[in-house]
């Protein structure tokens, strides 16, 4: 296999771990110090509806007992609440509060921040050629956070 092509992980590995670690940093600098990079992802799934906890521990790959965990640290840290479930009266809710939704904007100015000078680095031709290109690779959803 060719060597560029073997290194397209370790770099693509390596983009992604420097920009958690921009966004967490940014948030804590934003006054959200009570809060891991985890949190983050599982914030991206309870904006804008809500969801529940089967739904929250499929998005975040992880057990229906871990993401309840989570949901009550959440809970508890003031950012996440659980109400009623507006069609199945057996299930919660959750869904961010106002400390959730500033939370989260604080994430989108942190991630807008850190990826800035990324932007810069490519250019506006080949930032479009490499959002095309992970684009087609992608698929959009659940994605398994760094514990």
């Amino acid at each position: 296999m060719r060597r560029d092509l073997l290194d397209l992980p370790v770099l693509l590995l390596g983009a992604a771990s420097a920009l958690v670690d921009a966004i967490d940093a940014g948030v804590r600098a934003r006054g959200f110090a009570d809060l891991r990079p985890a949190h983050g992802f599982a914030f991206v799934r309870l904006a804008p509806d809500g969801a529940t906890v089967v739904e929250l521990a499929e998005h975040l790959g992880v057990t229906k007992q871990a993401a309840s965990q989570m949901a009550d640290e959440l809970v508890r840290k003031g950012y996440v609440e659980r109400r009623p479930h507006p069609l199945d009266a057996r299930a919660r809710l959750l869904t961010l509060t106002d400390r959730g939704w500033a939370c989260t904007r604080a994430a989108d100015a942190a991630a807008e921040e850190a990826l800035r000078p990324w932007a810069d680095a490519l250019g506006p031709d080949n930032l479009t050629t490499v959002r095309a290109g992970l684009s087609r690779l992608v698929v959009p959803g659940r994605i398994r956070p760094t514990w």
